[in-house]
């Protein structure tokens, strides 16, 4: 499943669900690719609920200028449109579970 957008897919992404999970990523980036599996998991395991997707910083750079992106992984966290929270670095999936958890019952 490939959960990758770009800039134009963003503000429809954002807008069109409730809860949205976006991962600001790069290739080269050691930690991204640690987080990678955890983020495919959760995105088909829970794509009844959240919408998981990833944006490359290498090429959208303007978005991640637009979301003050100053290092990866950067998870940024919206419901119902608006960004509610963000995570900065690696984090494990049982984190990421619990930030998802509560941006759900919140």
């Amino acid at each position: 499943m490939d959960i990758q957008i770009n800039q134009d897919q963003f503000i429809k992404t954002v807008e069109d669900n409730n809860i949205v999970v976006i991962d600001f990523f790069a290739d080269w980036c050691g930690p991204c690719q640690t987080l990678l599996p955890t983020i495919h998991k959760l995105a088909e395991e829970l794509k009844d609920e959240v919408t998981i997707k990833k944006v490359n910083v290498d090429t959208n750079r303007e978005l991640s200028v637009a979301f003050n992106v100053r290092s990866i992984p950067t998870l940024v966290y919206f419901k119902n449109g608006k960004e509610v929270a963000r995570h900065n670095g690696l984090l494990s999936e049982g984190m990421l579970r619990g930030h998802i958890n509560q941006l759900k019952t919140a």
